[in-house]
């Protein structure tokens, strides 16, 4: 393994363990995920020159796409709930009521 994986398995691992660890607050976990969208974008940007093949360069821009979707559905999410709640604190919400 290069250093150059290696340092992109830990920058997801490190969002993953952020995720699974910390979920104190909805913006923390969203801050994780979205490291790991970075960690995983930067992977596939340099995966096609390291193959040094054109077929694969769309790749990463879709991903780029789908995690600028998700990081705006999130933000809406977390000031919806912060409006009805009052807080962003994951352990006030009840994730099984509308």
């Amino acid at each position: 393994m290069t250093p150059v994986q290696f340092s992109f398995n830990t920058a997801f691992t490190l969002g993953l363990m952020g995720v699974a660890f910390h979920r104190a607050h909805l913006l923390s976990a969203l801050l994780c995920l979205e490291g790991m969208m970075l960690s995983l974008y930067v992977g596939l940007s340099l995966w096609p020159m390291q193959l040094e093949s054109t077929t694969y360069m769309t790749t990463p821009l879709l991903l780029l796409a789908f995690s600028a979707c998700e990081a705006g559905a999130g933000l809406a999410l977390m000031v919806a709930t912060s409006r009805t709640h009052g807080t962003d604190h994951l352990q006030n919400l009840n994730l099984l009521q509308c």
